[in-house]
């Protein structure tokens, strides 16, 4: 099932034993366009507290309760190392938090690199290591210093798009497949140059993504855009768009 990321905001995450806090974010790969982690408020009154859940832990969000259930206790999510959110999460802050719940990163379980494939990404479920001592008392793990990994999606919102010939609009929305964690599709408001439209561009048709200018740069022109098949949001989730899309692009463009 495709969902809207910005309406997974707000879910609430029900742990084995209970409910606790709310998610108030996604990170995603910026090379593969996989959402690895969930920026979850655990809720704490005396402080704000926010943890990162890795999205293999996750079932299925539940559209009509507004849930997440996770496979942790309450315990452990409240007691995951506190991330400042701020600064670029890295590799190593990954490791150590994969070391605290006590599972395997999900970059060890392949000998190969991930490719910048978005229709399959490796997503592999949690593999347990032996126990974690600190997953169980609460004993904070050390995050060591960090530089660019990934990708907050409440951050990238609203930033520009450009084609090949100019500027056609900025990210509205992504749409991420919940069985896999894919960005299958960014959706771009056109408003400023096609009043009234709302597009999607594949993650695949980003040529270079400038962070300083805060600018997403596209290797097809304006009007390949602009002809593309219209979007319809109920027409996306019984896979009718994923052909129009496929055919009018080409099934390079998506997939690899």
């Amino acid at each position: 099932m495709l969902w809207n990321a910005s309406s997974l905001i707000g879910f609430t995450i029900e742990a084995n034993d209970g409910q606790i806090g709310t998610v108030q974010d996604l990170l995603f790969d910026d090379i593969d366009w996989v959402v690895r982690w969930l920026v979850v408020d655990t809720g704490d009154t005396a402080a704000e507290h926010k943890v990162l859940l890795p999205v293999s832990a996750l079932g299925i969000p539940n559209a009509s309760l507004h849930k997440f259930p996770v496979n942790l206790t309450m315990q452990q999510v409240h007691n995951s190392p506190d991330v400042e959110l701020d600064l670029p999460v890295s590799r190593q802050i990954e490791e150590a938090l994969y070391h605290f719940y006590g599972w395997a990163p999900y970059w060890r379980n392949s000998d190969t690199l991930l490719s910048n494939s978005i229709v399959k990404p490796l997503v592999i479920p949690l593999q347990s290591l032996e126990p974690n001592p600190t997953a169980r008392d609460g004993a904070g793990a050390v995050l060591p210093e960090s530089d660019p990994n990934l990708r907050s999606i409440a951050v990238v919102t609203q930033y520009n798009i450009h084609a090949t010939d100019g500027n056609i609009g900025h990210i509205d929305d992504f749409l991420v497949q919940d069985d896999n964690w894919t960005i299958r599709y960014v959706i771009v408001d056109t408003r400023n140059w096609w009043p009234g439209e709302k597009v999607l561009v594949s993650p695949r048709a980003m040529r270079e993504i400038n962070w300083e200018e805060k600018t997403f740069h596209l290797n097809v022109d304006r009007r390949m855009v602009k002809d593309s098949p219209v979007y319809d949001p109920s027409s996306t989730a019984d896979g009718a768009y994923d052909e129009k899309f496929l055919k009018y692009f080409g099934v390079n463009w998506v997939e690899k």
